[in-house]
């Protein structure tokens, strides 16, 4: 089973960046779908975005055009590039993959 351990969180203001990290353990990292998903105060967990293995992504609507996934398969990771950030996107950000879930980094987006 895949080991996830996210960084990256933090406060930013809106109209800021911050890069999220997920480091996954495993010696078959490069056969898992990835993905990051969030959870917003007395909201579901919902999909952000997600890569597969052979590298093709998909987005949120919420978030195409400002946030992009991506992977390095060497290092065993994955990040998450989020742009324009706007408040709404305050949220626990969880890394998924591998059936497995990491333990979420928060990102707030406040003035």
């Amino acid at each position: 089973q895949v080991q996830l351990v996210e960084s990256g969180g933090g406060l930013v203001q809106p109209g800021g960046s911050l890069r999220l990290s997920c480091a996954a353990s495993g010696s078959i990292f490069s056969l898992y779908d990835m993905a990051w998903y969030r959870q917003a105060p007395g909201k579901q967990r919902e999909l952000v975005a997600a890569i597969r293995s052979g590298g093709s992504t998909n987005y949120a609507d919420s978030v195409k055009g400002r946030f992009t996934i991506s992977r390095d398969n060497g290092k065993k990771m994955v990040y998450l590039q989020m742009n324009s950030l706007k408040p709404e996107d305050t949220a626990v950000y969880y890394c998924y993959g591998g059936y497995s879930w990491g333990q979420g980094t928060q990102v707030t987006v406040s003035s």
